[in-house]
């Protein structure tokens, strides 16, 4: 006789969200077959009824010694491909295999890679019963997540305009993370549901607002949390489909007759009102403004969709990526020891990222920057190769020396042309200082001109007009407006 050829591969049996009632017939034929199961955990209610005969062995013991549950899914995948290798087994998880089980991803991509066979038997997921027990259709653009994935995000990958449902909220100290993390996407107030045991005869449902779900005393392994949507839409593609529609027959005259060139001017007016809300520190202005600035954002990307240049994921995964790129020390090996060194950095990887290198070290400096933030910008290029003063002293003496050369200039382009010089200067002269130089220009407008119309308000109110008033008397009041918004404002 032959060889007997020894018989492998792994069966991924389901065991559905709830006790042996929600067990389809084929998980229940084929673990009633089996000699001996697998469990990735004995915490289900559905492994107390199956047949006693059952050998049972559980990974439950390796929750205890992991440090994450990254490492308890490497080590069941690894047990697992072992024993598949060597003889037939069936492995039982609960739920769909494929729903919030990472085990089974793992393992069905590892088995493939080995020629293990892998069969799949489906079993009912936490989706359906929770679903009934808030009433709910599936098909109502439903996202599913799995709340440890969430807790990770800074800014949660979360659709506010349609439903979520997240699975694993297992503990308090989970729903406390994530409700952080929700924070970042929905307002503490928004109303949501937590669903306990869903599918069982002890299931719960409790509603209440955001901010409280890691208060209730319920929260178990058995707990997920439906999140139903914003009131109103919310999300970036809400926005992009707002302007598409703008945009379509049937839609906006004035919208349909732009172009990237004629919103231009717009464009640089909602930037500069962003500028001023900045200034004026002012939050609820600032938002407003950003979401105009973000409409004509918007717009160009429509217009270069409807001409088949790029579109709204294009725009995104390429700063996607650019960020993480130009980020090695964030998303790789390379250490820096601060921002300059980030900066150099950046410009080495910006030139390796373009796959050429710049003819000069003042190429691609916008032209249509503000006249002083495209002076600090170029100044601070030559900077970064020591093209600079050794020393601060070195700009103060070179701030006179053109000062002078500003009152000895006779003719007007002679003034012009020495008063641009001293402009450069003092830009100079704000890097050394780490000042941004058109923010502080603002910021001396901006106080000006508060000064001036509190001096203008002074004198309405003693009934006088600045226009008849002596230059000594407006000096004199000016001194008496500097003080009073010095001890009121601090400035």
């Amino acid at each position: 006789m032959g060889n007997r050829v020894r018989a492998m591969g792994i069966t991924i049996v389901g065991l559905g969200p709830g006790d042996g009632r929600l067990l389809t017939r084929e998980a229940w034929d084929v673990l009633n077959r089996a000699g001996t199961v697998y469990f990735r955990t004995e915490r289900h209610p559905a492994v107390n009824d199956l047949p006693v005969k059952i050998i049972r062995k559980s990974f439950d013991y390796l929750y205890n010694g992991a440090n994450t549950f990254d490492e308890v899914y490497s080590q069941i995948t690894d047990e697992l491909l072992r024993l598949g290798k060597e003889t037939e087994i069936v492995y039982a998880v609960p739920g769909h295999p494929f729903i919030a089980e990472s085990t089974v991803t793992r393992l069905a991509a590892e088995a493939e890679k080995a020629g293990i066979p892998i069969r799949i038997v489906e079993g009912l997921s936490f989706v359906e019963p929770s679903l009934t027990a808030i009433a709910k259709d599936g098909l109502d653009g439903l996202q599913l997540f799995d709340a440890l994935e969430i807790v990770t995000c800074y800014h949660p990958p979360l659709n506010a305009d349609v439903p979520v449902l997240l699975a694993q909220v297992y503990s308090r100290r989970v729903a406390g993370e994530l409700k952080l993390a929700l924070t970042a996407v929905y307002p503490n107030e928004h109303p949501v549901t937590l669903i306990h045991a869903a599918g069982f005869q002890q299931q719960r449902i409790e509603e209440m607002p955001l901010y409280a779900i890691d208060q209730s005393q319920k929260i178990d392994h058995l707990t997920s949390l439906y999140i139903p949507p914003l009131p109103l839409a919310a999300d970036l593609q809400s926005l992009a489909d707002i302007v598409g529609i703008l945009r379509a027959p049937g839609g906006c005259p004035w919208d349909q007759e732009q172009t990237s060139q004629s919103l231009r001017s717009s464009f640089l007016e909602e930037s500069s009102e962003v500028l001023d809300a900045i200034d004026n520190d002012d939050p609820d202005n600032l938002r407003e403004e950003l979401g105009d600035l973000l409409f004509h954002i918007i717009m160009q990307i429509q217009i270069a969709k409807e001409g088949g240049d790029f579109t709204l994921s294009d725009v995104i995964g390429g700063i996607n990526r650019k960020l993480i790129f130009r980020h090695p020390h964030v998303w790789g090996d390379v250490t820096v020891a601060d921002s300059d060194d980030v900066l150099k950095n950046w410009e080495v990887l910006k030139k390796a990222e373009k796959g050429r290198v710049s003819a000069s070290l003042l190429d691609n400096i916008p032209n249509a920057l503000p006249a002083l933030a495209q002076s600090q910008k170029v100044q601070d290029r030559v900077r970064r190769i020591g093209f600079d003063w050794p020393a601060i002293d070195g700009v103060y003496g070179k701030l006179q020396e053109e000062i002078v050369e500003v009152q000895e200039a006779v003719t007007q382009a002679e003034k012009a042309d020495e008063l641009g010089d001293v402009l450069f200067v003092a830009v100079n002269l704000a890097s050394w200082l780490g000042v941004d130089a058109e923010s502080a220009l603002r910021g001396a407008t901006r106080k000006f001109s508060r000064r001036f119309r509190k001096l203008e308000e002074m004198t309405a109110v003693r009934g006088q007009k600045m226009e008849g008033l002596d230059l000594s008397v407006l000096e004199e009041r000016w001194q008496e407006v500097k003080r009073i918004m010095v001890e009121e404002d601090g400035e």
